[in-house]
C-alpha cells in the first residue's frame, strides 16, 4: 500500500478519508457503511462465528472480524429518535406504521375481518397546572400579546413563580400509572354498559390497543391511543353485536374521568393526578372512504410520533446523570471509602443544569426533576435518572398482546429476508436449521464511526433521503 503525505490537508475528517479511500479493501468498508443506510452512530463488534453441518461435522461458513478492513463489524445502532439517528428512526417508524395499520387493516397475521370491529382513536392530554402562553384565535394571549407560530413563549407558563413545577414533573412520572388505571376502568365501563359482570364481559369481549406517546410544547406528555373491540379470542373474532362504536366512545370518556392518583410529599404538598378536560375520542374509519381519520392516517400519525421523545419539547434527548457515578456525586475509592466524583465534581450531572442549551421553561422542568429526585418519598420514580425526559420514564409506544403483530416479528422477518438475499448472492446453499448449527462469539468493541467514514455515512444517508424525496414526488 502506497503512504500518503496528507499533513497539507487541514481537515483531519478529510485526512482520514482518504486514507480510508487508499485502503485496499475499501470496497468492503464501503459495502458495511452503505448497508447501515446512513445509520449516525452504529455498533462496532468483534468476534466470530462458524456454521456447522450437525450431521456430518462439516464447517459450512466461517467468518471473523480480523478479516474486515477496521477489525470490526458495524451494525445499525436501531435508535429510534430521530433526533439522534434519522436512519434507525425511519425504520422504526416504518415497523410502527405495519404494526399499526396490521391492527386496523389485517395483515402481518391478523386477518382482514378485523376491519369490521369498533375502533377509535383517542387523545388522553395533560391537565393545565397554571396559564400560559397561548394563540386565541379573536384574542391576543392574556399577556395582551399576539404570539407568532414560532415564538417561543408559546406554551410557557404566564407566570413561573405561580406554575406548578411540580405537579406537571409528578404528572409526567405517572402518566404510565395513569394510563393503566384507564385501561382497568375502561373495561368496567364497557361491562356496566354490557349490563355484565367483569367475569361475564372477558368471556365475550376483549379491548385491544396500541398507544403512542407525543410531548406538548409545554413539556407534558399526552397520548394517543387506537382502541378496538374484539371477542375473547382477540382478533380473530368480533365483539358481541352490543359492543358498538357509540359504546365505546362513551366507556373512554366515563373511564378517563374517573382515573385519579394521589401523591403526599411533605416537600410540594399532595397533589391529585387526572387527566385533561380535552379528551377527544373519534371513530376511525376505513381506508378509501373520504372520512379524514381513516385507517392509513391514524396509522401514519401513530408512526409519525413513535419517533419523538422530549427534544420535541425543546427538552434534551440524552441522559443528564453522571454515568461513573449514577448521578450520585460519590464513587468508591479502591479500599471501600466514599469520594467525590472527579467526573462531575460531586453534582452527578453531566452537563450542569445553568450551561443546558434549553427554554428556561425547560430547565426549569429538569431543575425540579433533579430536586424532587433527592427526596425520599420520590425515590421509587428516579426522577434524576429521567430528568432529561421532564419525568416521563415510560414506553413511547405499547400496545396489547392481542392488538396485532410484534416488532420483534417484524425485525425477525426482516432478518431472515436479508439473510436469504446474503446467501444468494453470495451463492450460497440454503441451510436447513435442523441440521445446522450457528457458533458465534461477539464482543463490543465501540460505537460511532472514524471521521472519515462518518463522511462516507452522511453521503449514504444524503444520497437515499434525495431517492425517497424523488419516489414521493412521482420519480420512476
Amino acid at each position: 500500500m502506497v503512504t500518503l503525505d496528507l499533513h497539507h490537508v487541514a481537515s483531519p475528517a478529510v485526512r482520514d478519508l482518504l486514507h480510508l479511500v487508499n485502503h485496499p479493501d475499501f470496497d468492503r468498508a464501503q459495502q458495511q457503511i452503505e448497508h447501515l443506510g446512513g445509520c449516525t452512530e452504529p455498533v462496532r463488534l468483534t468476534g466470530r462465528t462458524t456454521t456447522l453441518d450437525t450431521t456430518t461435522g462439516e464447517v459450512l461458513r466461517s467468518y471473523t472480524t480480523d478479516t474486515e478492513p477496521t477489525g470490526s463489524l458495524l451494525t445499525a445502532c436501531g435508535n429510534r429518535r430521530a433526533s439522534r439517528c434519522p436512519a434507525c428512526s425511519r425504520l422504526y417508524a416504518a415497523d410502527t406504521y405495519h404494526l399499526i395499520r396490521a391492527g386496523l387493516s389485517g395483515g402481518k397475521t391478523v386477518p382482514n375481518t378485523v376491519r369490521t370491529h369498533p375502533r377509535v382513536f383517542a387523545t388522553l392530554t395533560a391537565p393545565s397546572f397554571g396559564p400560559v402562553h397561548n394563540r386565541p384565535d379573536t384574542r391576543p394571549c392574556r399577556c395582551g400579546t399576539r404570539h407568532e407560530p414560532t415564538d417561543a413563549l408559546l406554551s410557557t407558563p404566564l407566570d413561573p413563580a405561580t406554575y406548578d413545577y411540580a405537579g406537571a414533573v409528578l404528572f409526567n412520572a405517572h402518566a404510565g400509572a395513569l394510563w393503566a388505571r384507564f385501561t382497568t376502568y375502561l373495561r368496567r365501563e364497557i361491562a356496566v354498559r354490557l349490563g355484565l359482570t367483569q367475569k361475564a364481559a372477558r368471556a365475550v369481549l376483549r379491548v385491544s390497543f396500541a398507544k403512542v406517546a407525543e410531548y406538548q410544547k409545554r413539556g407534558l406528555v399526552h397520548f394517543h391511543a387506537v382502541i378496538r373491540l374484539d371477542g375473547p379470542d382477540g382478533s380473530t373474532q368480533p365483539p358481541p353485536p352490543a359492543a358498538t362504536v357509540t359504546m365505546l366512545a362513551d366507556a373512554i370518556r366515563a373511564a378517563a374521568a374517573r382515573v385519579s392518583i394521589s401523591v403526599v410529599s411533605d416537600a410540594v404538598g399532595e397533589h391529585e393526578l387526572v387527566w385533561g378536560e380535552q379528551l377527544d375520542v373519534r371513530e376511525i374509519a376505513a381506508f378509501g372512504t373520504d372520512a379524514e381519520l381513516t385507517d392509513h392516517a391514524v396509522a401514519a400519525y401513530v408512526a409519525k410520533y413513535a419517533t419523538k421523545s422530549a427534544d420535541s419539547s425543546g427538552a434534551l434527548d440524552r441522559a443528564l446523570f453522571c454515568r461513573p457515578c449514577q448521578g450520585r456525586g460519590m464513587t468508591l475509592a479502591a479500599h471501600g471509602t466514599p469520594v467525590t466524583c472527579t467526573t462531575c465534581s460531586g453534582t452527578g450531572q453531566a452537563r450542569p443544569l445553568p450551561r443546558l442549551a434549553v427554554e428556561r421553561h425547560v430547565r426549569q422542568m429538569i431543575r425540579t426533576c433533579w430536586e424532587l429526585g433527592k427526596r425520599p418519598e420520590f425515590e421509587a420514580l428516579k426522577l434524576w435518572k429521567w430528568a432529561h425526559m421532564l419525568g416521563f420514564r415510560g414506553h413511547f409506544s405499547t400496545k396489547s398482546r392481542c392488538y396485532s403483530v410484534t416488532l420483534g416479528a417484524l425485525r425477525d422477518d426482516r432478518r431472515a429476508w436479508r439473510t436469504e438475499q446474503a446467501h444468494t448472492h453470495a451463492g450460497l446453499p440454503k441451510l436447513d436449521p435442523s441440521t445446522t448449527l450457528v457458533i458465534g462469539h461477539w464482543a463490543y468493541h465501540g460505537s460511532g464511526y472514524s471521521p472519515g467514514a462518518q463522511l462516507l455515512a452522511a453521503a449514504v444517508w444524503h444520497r437515499r433521503e434525495l431517492e425517497r424525496q424523488f419516489t414521493a414526488e412521482g420519480g420512476c
